[in-house]
């Protein structure tokens, strides 16, 4: 059992978080491009923007599996009070909050900018400021699975 829990958990976390990581780093690159002054270009960039961000908050309620079958493979490993797998569900629970809370309500304002007179210079700094979140969330993330696989002072003899 405990091989199909870790199997299921590895697996979301490739599917779910990747496509998370990847559909979040593209975004602010296309949504700067979508107030550029070419028509045909900047309606291509809104439609990938507008995707990109679909993806985010589609893989993010996915992605609510992932911890579920970490919590599993570790309570049937006996591992749960160990630093590494605490260390990694608290970094884990900033990493969703974060995502919650300031990366996709961030991509949301970004896709109405367009439709407002917010200057080039108020883009910008949205897309940096959107950039830089998505940096700090992608290395969270980096970290737990870092954690996963080194499990420091773990016993299994990884």
């Amino acid at each position: 059992m405990t091989k199909v829990l870790l199997s299921a958990h590895v697996l979301g976390a490739i599917l779910a978080v990747g496509s998370i990581a990847m559909a979040a780093s593209l975004f602010p690159r296309y949504a700067k491009q979508a107030v550029t002054d070419d028509e045909r270009a900047s309606g291509r960039a809104a439609g990938i923007a507008a995707l990109l961000h679909r993806v985010c908050r589609g893989y993010a309620v996915v992605g609510f599996v992932v911890p579920v079958f970490g919590l599993a493979t570790g309570a049937q490993l006996g591992v749960l009070t160990d630093a590494w797998l605490i260390v990694s569900m608290i970094l884990t629970a900033v990493a969703a909050v974060m995502l919650a809370a300031v990366i996709l309500p961030h991509q949301q304002r970004l896709l109405a900018m367009p439709r407002q007179d917010t200057g080039a210079e108020g883009l910008r700094a949205a897309t940096s400021r959107l950039t830089m979140l998505t940096g700090i969330f992608n290395v969270l993330w980096s970290v737990v699975v870092v954690l996963m696989i080194v499990r420091p002072g773990s016993t299994t003899g990884a």
